[in-house]
């Protein structure tokens, strides 16, 4: 769907529709702030813009569980969780942020089951529960059953019950729609809005907002094998670095032990909760060798690791589909779990490996290897979501931008995430980053000068007493929200506004305006079907607009996106550019790089052929259809520059990290370095890595053993 009209300005936008998309949009909608926002007969300007049918979003892949000290099973307690987490990042993990994870957990998941998530239940009707890797009670000393699960498709059922909620609170969804571009004002101190593309109609639209959260799921396909869904091409955090942001500790991206041989599926961990067991080619189960206490249920990064040294100890197997392939999976033998409680608890599970590998798991072994499933590292935020950047050793807000999911880096994860987080921190950070939306468009809004600034009594923090007839001057509470002068520095079109006395030299321009005509200019030139020319081709561009002054400076404005700007790459250059061919190239050559291990020359051939081969092409892509409705390639196009842009980055960082850290195996650096590298990389374009200090409360660094 499409929302039936487009706004002149919105009080919140949120980008992405999975698990943290729609909690931010709940947070926001079930926030004391707006609850009494809305007594008042305030209703604020919200939309939620994804660029696929929200059930189709990402979060529905996820199988095992969410965690959360709820002790239905057995007893548990959240200082453990803690402990957990915190241990598992390898000690890079903030420990504000894994406090809040841990201690809101039970409430979270408990507000997930009244929202009508249908979680497996415990034979006195309690939700249920089983083990997951890392997950220990008393402080490491034994695992627990602590995932919150709904067979192996919890996902599903929290991804359903979302957006069901959403639907019923009035949640407008432009669907199909591809956010292009992230306009901030020129000091990159408050957001001004989006542009957005509708593929349906083929146009681009200018969103101007007070408010945008970042919602866009993670970066698996910068490798060739992922358990990650088609479209998770790290959109969000490569539209954070083209408008000038940073993001932080990008080097950790975590492989899952157990991806279904060659194809990367995601066979759960709840697998090996169950019973499953990892052997290699003797039929040796070899994980006591590496977790003497933890076995196959150790951290993710380390049974990785475990699996690659029996690859390269002559140990491994070869995917059946494929009998005279590289030997370099080994076995998960399933064949201990009786096979109804297989089909009870692992069904998913069960149709994957009939499936895909035409294996019957009750009686043949499945092979497996790891696969890139998790980005730890992604768009700086806080613990209510706010954006910020590093900048002369302090966090400096971007007003009115927020982030949650796995696109954003609260520094919950670390160097490492443990199996049942994820859900847990997309669901949790979302709602209080919708919460923290829902504060800001209610703050009062302050006379900076303009006469016609108001004060709206249902935008303050008055008694519950206060007048239903208060004196709201020249506008109505509604329309105060989105057309006062706030003291977040926009007006009422999302124009920057000089305060303090820090002028810029773009006060007065509709900045989201601009970006939007260079972005229909860009839509022209990838439709142009006479290569180097940018108008060939209008019909099915938005508003039908014709180049102009804006398009004519494509090629040189720092504005435009960066494939979009070398005048001298043409697409004769690469006759049969195929973003799809460019993406799966990419992703070979990231995975030989960086997959589970790396060091310095691993990283310098990636580099290299990033910017000697993958950055012309990237540039000499062009649309081989010339109407911009329902046109993939062009999207595709997007994704691959996105790819690009985020795949340098995540070099980059790990360039930069002499030492190896929970997901982050250097070869050349083979051990962790707490003296220097206890910190946060932060990355940017066209700028050297800064480090950020790990926030350390009471969890000093100790070795990590299994």
């Amino acid at each position: 769907m499409s929302p039936e009209h487009v706004e002149e300005m919105y009080d919140a936008i949120i980008v992405g529709a999975g698990a943290a998309g729609l909690s931010a949009a709940l947070g926001l909608l079930r926030s004391p702030a707006m609850q009494a926002a809305r007594e008042n007969g305030v209703e604020p300007k919200i939309l939620v813009i994804s660029k696929l049918q929200p059930l189709r979003s990402h979060t529905s892949s996820a199988e095992g569980g969410i965690a959360a000290t709820l002790g239905n099973v057995e007893h548990d307690d959240w200082h453990w969780h803690y402990y957990d987490t915190v241990k598992g990042g390898d000690w890079l993990v903030d420990q504000d942020a894994a406090q809040v994870l841990a201690q809101y957990a039970p409430e979270t998941v408990i507000n997930l089951e009244r929202s009508g998530a249908a979680f497996s239940r415990t034979a006195d009707g309690h939700i249920a529960q089983r083990r997951f890797g890392g997950h220990t009670a008393d402080f490491g000393h034994a695992p627990i059953r602590r995932a919150a699960y709904s067979a192996d498709r919890v996902g599903h059922q929290i991804l359903f019950a979302l957006w069901q909620q959403c639907v019923a609170n009035g949640v407008e969804f432009a669907e199909e729609w591809v956010v292009t571009d992230l306009v901030l004002d020129e000091p990159l101190t408050a957001v001004q809005g989006v542009v957005a593309f509708d593929t349906h109609a083929g146009e681009v639209h200018a969103l101007h907002a007070r408010t945008v959260a970042l919602a866009t799921g993670g970066a698996g396909r910068l490798f060739h094998t992922t358990t990650n869904s088609w479209d998770l091409t790290g959109d969000g955090m490569a539209l954070a670095l083209e408008a000038g942001l940073q993001l932080e500790d990008m080097e950790f991206i975590q492989f899952h032990p157990t991806g279904l041989a060659h194809s990367g599926i995601l066979l759960s961990e709840a697998v090996r909760s169950e019973g499953g067991v990892l052997r290699n080619a003797r039929g040796e189960a070899f994980m006591q060798q590496y977790a003497p206490e933890h076995g196959d249920l150790a951290a993710r990064d380390v049974v990785s690791r475990a699996i690659l040294d029996q690859v390269d100890r002559g140990l491994g197997v070869p995917d059946p589909k494929d009998p005279n392939g590289p030997h370099d999976c080994v076995w998960l033998d399933m064949t201990g779990i009786p096979t109804e409680h297989m089909q009870q608890s692992l069904p998913q599970v069960l149709e994957t490996i009939h499936t895909y590998a035409d294996l019957d798991p009750s009686r043949d072994y499945v092979p497996i290897k790891p696969t890139a499933h998790y980005t730890m590292g992604g768009i700086p935020i806080s613990l209510d979501g706010e954006v910020y950047r590093w900048h002369e050793g302090a966090r400096s807000i971007i007003q009115g931008l927020y982030a949650a999911g796995e696109c954003s880096c609260v520094s919950v994860h670390g160097a490492n995430r443990l199996g049942g987080n994820s859900l847990l921190d997309a669901c949790l950070f979302g709602n209080r980053a919708g919460a923290a939306i829902a504060r800001k468009i209610m703050q009062p809004i302050t006379d900076e000068g303009d006469a016609d600034a108001v004060v709206c009594d249902a935008l303050s923090d008055a008694p519950d007493d206060a007048p239903d007839d208060a004196d709201t001057s020249d506008s109505s509470a509604a329309a105060g929200l989105s057309h006062a002068i706030a003291t977040d520095g926009t007006d009422a079109n999302g124009l920057a506004v000089a305060k303090g006395g820090n002028a810029s030299d773009n006060i007065g321009e509709d900045l989201v305006g601009i970006a939007a005509e260079r972005r229909r200019t860009d839509v022209q030139r990838l439709l142009a079907q006479d290569a180097g020319t940018t108008g060939s081709h209008q019909s099915g561009l938005a508003h039908g607009h014709n180049a102009n002054s804006i398009g004519e400076a494509a090629g040189t404005d720092p504005a435009v996106p960066a494939a979009s700007r070398d005048p001298d790459v043409k697409p004769a250059e690469h006759p049969d550019g195929n973003p799809y061919e460019l993406m799966s190239e990419l992703g070979e050559v990231m995975e030989s790089a960086l997959a589970v291990r790396c060091d310095a020359h691993s990283i310098e051939i990636a580099r290299t052929w990033l910017h000697d081969t993958a950055s012309p092409r990237t540039q000499a892509l062009r649309s081989h259809a010339p109407t911009a409705t329902f046109n993939q390639e062009l999207i595709a196009i997007w994704e691959a520059r996105h790819l690009t842009t985020l795949a340098d980055a995540v070099l980059r960082a790990s360039d930069a990290r002499h030492e190896s850290r929970g997901s982050l195996y250097r070869s050349d650096f083979t051990e962790r370095d707490d003296e220097h590298y206890l910190a946060h990389s932060m990355t940017a374009t066209g700028s050297d890595v800064l480090w950020q200090p790990v926030h350390i409360l009471d969890m000093p660094p100790q070795a990590r053993t299994y």
